[in-house]
């Protein structure tokens, strides 16, 4: 298959089910609201801790094999952030508004399924890796960024991140890999079940999401759907130059480098009450640029993949 026809066939599926849910949020209007409320609680305490923790305790799943994969998802999360900062500097944004989308991005409800698609099932546990690592350097630093100034919710976020069952999660899960436990066939085999199921909700939630973030504040917007996977990019490209990783790993790395910002940092600005309007406007942006950088990210990912 071609390279651009088989990028073609791996993001149409996601970007689908995205216009989907993005369709589904117009034709219901206001009452989507309530109804995803009760989706989203459910996918965020169920199904994606368990589809973490089936990744991670998986017989497949080799901690030591996917260690540098690890180091690489926190290095190019620390280091976009080291590279958004001078560039927030001379363009005169908040830094805890600009700093923390480019250094969280979307490799949940859109780098999940996008890597199964181009990787194969396989690939599943090092990319919920990949989630997880860059999930807790959101939460510790990228939030830590957002309390400075905010001193009623100083300390808080933090201590709830370890209390959240995805968090737990992938505790329990890094666990059960270090340790090779193993888990009854049929409580596994449910648990993966439940844990596949929310791949498609994700995307799907995503879709609706959507439909609250408006084009006001396009300036910063348009800055921030480019930069987050440009320095994801740039990060990749520094770290292909002396990681060891396999030919896998480093199609895995670049498409997660290219992905953009998550819809979680408008959720957490507007808890914060960081300028949420300007990070809805990067969210929103950076998705709608992802259909040009996610097929270059598989572009520079797949070619040694393939062979």
């Amino acid at each position: 298959m071609d390279i651009f026809a088989r990028i073609i066939s791996i993001i149409l599926p996601v970007f689908s089910v995205i216009l989907i849910g993005f369709g589904y949020a117009h034709w219901r209007g206001e009452t989507v609201r309530a109804d995803m409320a009760a989706v989203n609680r459910v996918c965020m305490e169920v199904l994606a801790p368990l589809l973490v923790f089936s990744a991670l305790a998986s017989k497949d799943f080799d901690l030591a094999h996917n260690r540098w994969l690890i180091l690489a998802s926190v290095l190019i999360s620390l280091g976009s952030a080291v590279l958004a900062w001078p560039l927030a500097s001379f363009l005169g944004y908040d830094k805890r508004t600009f700093v923390p989308p480019m250094m969280y991005n979307n490799s949940g409800n859109m780098g999940l399924p996008l890597t199964v698609l181009a990787f194969g099932p396989e690939s599943l546990s090092a990319a919920v890796a990949l989630f997880t690592a860059a999930t807790f350097v959101y939460f510790s630093f990228g939030v830590r960024l957002l309390q400075h100034g905010h001193q009623q919710h100083r300390g808080a976020t933090l201590f709830a991140l370890f209390k959240s069952p995805i968090m737990v999660a992938m505790i329990l899960g890094v666990l059960f890999a270090l340790l090779h436990l193993p888990l009854p066939r049929p409580l596994y085999a449910a648990m993966k079940l439940l844990g596949d199921a929310s791949i498609p909700v994700m995307l799907f939630v995503l879709g609706i999401r959507l439909i609250d973030i408006r084009f006001k504040s396009w300036g910063i917007g348009l800055v921030g759907a480019i930069a987050c996977p440009v320095v994801g990019l740039i990060m990749a490209c520094l770290l292909d130059q002396f990681l060891p990783l396999t030919v896998a790993q480093r199609g895995q790395m670049y498409l997660f480098s290219a992905l953009p910002p998550a819809v979680l940092c408008f959720m957490v600005a507007e808890q914060y009450r960081q300028e949420p309007d300007k990070v809805a406007s990067i969210v929103l942006m950076g998705n709608l640029a992802a259909l040009f950088f996610v097929p270059l990210g598989l572009w520079l990912g797949l070619p040694a993949a393939m062979h």
